[in-house]
């Protein structure tokens, strides 16, 4: 917080400097464009520190989307600390933009000139808000109570104070996301949001706030929830891409499923803050010509099963992991294509070839794709949850045609009903390593804590690594694979006879795929029971109260009693 508040602070002492460029926050607001051009680091700067790398571990391998054990495997065995690296660097990071988006509030009220438009100073304004709310609605579900603050100079001179409670910080984030819907313009411009986006933002803190520490949602809100969203579809300014593929490459960025998004600097401007750095820990060489070291990265178990349970939900697989011998027309796309030729599945989110294939924008650590913060697909997905409501299953034909928006435009058949566990099941699929599947699921503990630790202990499986020559793909579409146990590197699975176990079939041995049983013939495959017959070897992933929420980093905690005290109601001003 402290190195966030450093950065953006405007004390006297702060303007009282002559600038490189002569610019002070006094004489720079003298025009719509100059303010305006304020608002850019908003959306890439700020954020840096959280995108470099944690964004990963903890939006999808705390979820289980995927994991590796040599990148951030400690958020998927959720052994993290307030020292780790990532936990100290993202903390920061979204805490700069809460303390970016209080300068520029301050900053319209105290230096805009009467050149600057009343409706760009709103503009402004709006935006501002949008992205402290945002900013609070990451840190709430990645922490729970958090400190709150509104006025940086105020808490340069007093940092030392209490946490707000979990109901107040989810309360500041909806009134900051309501008054952005006031003061955002009916369209946006240059990229730049409109009111809707407020308001799809605003739909997705009230479904979180309907239910939270209530175990009962609030139906009022719920229905509250469902305008919004009817107001987000209906405005005509946004549209699901036809292409679900198309979603994770940089020529289809800022597309009309785009509601809100970091956006980076071009790779070619060489500046390294500013820039989307993720593809070194995604990409590797085989797929790209810039230095890479990722590639360890794979589909959890509980992924590929998703994808078995319907091998027809192709179009969103081959957009989201590579699998054996599947062919990219855009990936060195100068040499005719790229077929992925290993038996395993890497991530394909956030992969996007070589240099030619970004039209010359990409370099090392910079990539030109954006990363989302929300789309219109969500929108949908939140309607229908809106509309299940309390209910543990639906037929309302609103709630469907919400639900089945996102599978028919990957081209599934729609659902004549659907549970919660068929919109958990959705949702992983549709937004699976964009980072924020976690989110949504501690938006769900806090409703439903008991069920979502069920789901959690027993319905997913941590750790389980997959190497290169564990997946292969059958002839029905389906996929085989066979798991490492965990905390290992060489130990899989094996019967008495020494033959491998894998996920629909028994197999010769470790190193002769050769089917000896399937399923037909009586052979059963349990995760669960082969693990757990190890006995002292294998230690679950147990998620608990203790660990749903990441630790503090330890220096706030060392440098603030208030860490580790009750946390208090925020005093909201009187407006």
């Amino acid at each position: 917080m402290m190195v966030a508040l450093m950065v953006t602070s405007c004390g006297d002492d702060f303007l009282d400097r002559t600038p490189k460029h002569g610019y002070v926050a006094g004489n720079y607001y003298s025009t719509d464009d100059a303010v305006i051009k304020a608002l850019e680091p908003l959306y890439n700067y700020a954020w840096s520190g959280y995108n470099e790398r944690g964004i990963v571990g903890m939006g999808s391998f705390r979820a289980n989307d995927a994991w590796s054990p040599y990148l951030q495997g400690e958020f998927a065995r959720f052994t993290i600390t307030g020292l780790t690296t990532e936990i100290v660097n993202a903390w920061s990071s979204i805490y700069m933009v809460v303390s970016m988006a209080n300068q520029v509030i301050n900053d319209m009220d105290t230096y805009t000139t009467s050149d600057v438009s009343e409706a760009v100073k709103n503009q402004a304004r709006g935006e501002a808000m949008l992205m402290r709310g945002t900013a609070y609605f990451y840190l709430l579900r990645g922490w729970g109570e958090v400190v709150l603050y509104e006025d940086n100079v105020d808490i340069t001179s007093r940092p030392v104070r209490p946490l707000a409670t979990e109901e107040s910080v989810l309360k500041f984030i909806v009134r900051d996301f309501e008054r952005a819907a006031e003061l955002l313009p009916e369209r946006g411009a240059n990229f730049h949001p409109s009111r809707y986006v407020a308001k799809a933002l605003l739909a997705k803190a009230l479904l979180a706030q309907s239910g939270w520490n209530k175990g009962q949602r609030d139906e009022a809100t719920l229905n509250r929830v469902v305008s919004l969203c009817d107001e987000v579809i209906n405005c005509g300014q946004y549209k699901l891409l036809d292409n679900y593929e198309n979603l994770f490459r940089p020529q289809f960025n800022d597309n009309e499923e785009t509601l809100l998004a970091m956006r980076w600097a071009d790779p070619l401007l060489g500046e390294y803050a500013s820039s989307n750095n993720l593809i070194s820990d995604l990409a590797w060489s085989d797929v790209t010509d810039v230095n890479c070291w990722g590639g360890s990265l794979h589909a959890s178990v509980d992924m590929i099963n998703y994808y078995n349970e319907e091998p027809a939900d192709s179009f969103r697989l081959r957009g989201t992991f590579f699998t054996p011998g599947r062919y990219y027309s855009y990936i060195w796309s100068e040499k005719g294509g790229y077929t992925y030729k290993t038996n395993w599945m890497q991530c394909k989110k956030g992969v996007v070839g070589t240099k030619a294939d970004c039209d010359g924008h990409l370099a090392q650590q910079a990539s030109p794709l954006n990363t989302y913060i929300m789309r219109l697909a969500d929108v949908y997905l939140i309607k229908a949850e809106a509309l299940l409501g309390n209910s543990s299953s639906t037929t309302d034909a609103r709630a469907l045609a919400a639900f089945n928006a996102t599978r028919l435009r990957a081209k599934l058949p729609p659902k004549s009903s659907f549970t919660f566990e068929d919109l958990i099941r959705e949702r992983r699929i549709e937004f699976c390593m964009e980072y924020c599947n976690w989110y949504d699921m501690v938006t769900w503990y806090r409703w439903k804590p008991q069920y979502m630790l069920d789901f959690f202990n027993y319905k997913q499986h941590r750790a389980f690594m997959l190497n290169s020559g564990d997946v292969l793909l059958n002839e029905d579409h389906t996929l085989s694979y066979r798991c490492v146990f965990p905390g290992t590197n060489n130990w899989y699975f094996f019967d008495n006879e020494g033959h491998c176990y894998w996920s629909d079939c028994l197999r010769a041995s470790e190193s002769d795929n050769t089917v000896v049983k399937t399923a037909k013939q009586g052979y059963t495959y349990n995760l669960d029971s082969l693990a757990n017959a190890r006995g002292a070897d294998y230690a679950p992933i147990v998620l608990s109260e203790a660990n749903i929420f990441m630790p503090y980093p330890e220096a706030d905690v060392i440098q603030n009693p208030y860490f580790n005290q009750p946390p208090q109601e925020y005093e909201f001003s009187k407006e």
